[in-house]
């Protein structure tokens, strides 16, 4: 998800916590905060203008949350219109956003904090991902 949200918690957003990025009773019923970004807020605007969900920001046809399998169902739809060939999942959405702010230069243990890992051992798998800033590191040595 485009705030580092994962699908559950993304499945769970109340409309009346659009204009915010805090969100209720997530995984093991803890509340989390994350980042929403002025881009995204703007189409949450809008959506939500256009479809006036009733209880979940996000709603199925006949109310009520997604189910898992049509939050899949969107996203292959979204990846097929858009020409995306690599293989994806919408967790795969999540990892790119805590690989981004990795690579922006983000301090692990906040992207911790905006992801909800209870251990830092969790957020460190992103370590793995990225190289991508491996050629700026300075060594101390060189700063003598």
């Amino acid at each position: 998800m485009p705030s580092g949200l994962k699908r559950c918690s993304a499945n769970r957003l109340w409309r009346s916590l659009v204009l915010i990025s805090f969100i209720r009773g997530v995984k093991g019923k803890k509340d989390r905060t994350t980042l929403l970004s002025q881009r995204l807020l703007e189409s949450l605007r809008a959506y939500y203008k256009q479809s006036r969900p009733k209880v979940w920001l996000f709603e199925g046809q006949t109310g009520g949350q997604y189910t898992v399998e049509s939050i899949r169902s969107v996203f292959r739809a979204s990846k097929e219109k858009a020409g995306v060939k690599a293989p994806a999942t919408p967790h795969t959405l999540r990892h790119s956003f805590a690989t981004h702010l990795l690579e922006q230069g983000t301090d692990l243990r906040y992207i911790q904090v905006l992801l909800g890992h209870r251990s830092s051992k969790t957020t460190e798998i992103y370590t793995h991902i990225t190289t991508h800033a491996l050629d700026k590191i300075v060594s101390p040595l060189d700063n003598l």
